[in-house]
């Protein structure tokens, strides 16, 4: 299967080197040129996962990320020249799966980019063989999660979460009162050597905290033990 990229960059020398590399390794790929096209572009059609740069005119890379987030669960990957802790926290924090920073070698971002799309692959195919009573459904207080067809509702309101948000979620609720360091998180969840960039464990959490919690302030489910790690109380 032919797998559809949205790229979305205002260096042209960037959008043609990584989408003609990427057009090699077998992916379908259509480039935008600012976020305003590329917004149009994605409400236009079906992409499997979106690369988006920060710094665009028109309409930036965060706002784009808020857009496509309040319709999709696509991957989101940002590239970008802005390496700070607090860029990355942003891009994470406004919805983006993962964070690569320029310059950056086209054997990663295609490595990249293929393990987000095996992630959330895997929790769209909906495994009609199996009976109903074999599905890993689990039910808690206000929350139902039906971990085999990538489906979380709270209060009756199904959540948009993105594919790394529900790899922690399934993480936590299939390991209840397991703790978890963060490095293991990244471990399990990232499948990559955890390099200490605690931002991106924290924007997860929070972001994931805001969307099953009543109260992500005062957390029922999700437990912080300061200077460890979390674990999941049911």
């Amino acid at each position: 299967m032919q797998h559809k990229l949205l790229i979305v960059e205002d260096d042209a020398s960037i959008v043609e080197m990584v989408s003609d590399y990427l057009t090699r390794e077998g992916f379908y790929v259509t480039t935008a040129s600012n976020g305003e096209e590329g917004m149009a572009i994605f409400a236009s059609d079906t992409f499997d996962m979106m690369i988006v740069d920060l710094m665009m005119p028109k309409l930036d890379g965060f706002e784009l990320i808020k857009l496509v987030r309040e319709r999709s669960a696509i991957p989101i990957l940002i590239m970008s020249a802005k390496d700070s802790d607090v860029d990355k926290a942003l891009g994470l924090g406004f919805g983006a799966d993962d964070y690569i920073a320029k310059p950056f070698s086209m054997i990663e971002i295609s490595a990249r980019i293929k393990a987000a799309i095996r992630r959330a692959t895997k929790y769209v195919q909906i495994e009609m063989s199996k009976p109903p009573a074999e599905q890993n459904i689990i039910k808690m207080g206000h929350l139902f999660i039906d971990l085999d067809n990538y489906l979380v509702q709270k209060h009756d309101k199904a959540m948009k979460l993105t594919s790394k948000e529900f790899d922690i979620l399934k993480l936590f609720v299939t390991n209840p009162n397991r703790v978890f360091t963060k490095a293991q998180i990244y471990s399990f969840v990232w499948n990559d050597e955890y390099y200490g960039d605690e931002n991106v464990i924290n924007v997860h959490i929070r972001r994931l905290r805001e969307k099953i919690e009543d109260d992500p302030s005062n957390p029922t489910h999700i437990k912080t033990l300061w200077g460890i790690g979390y674990k999941w109380e049911g």
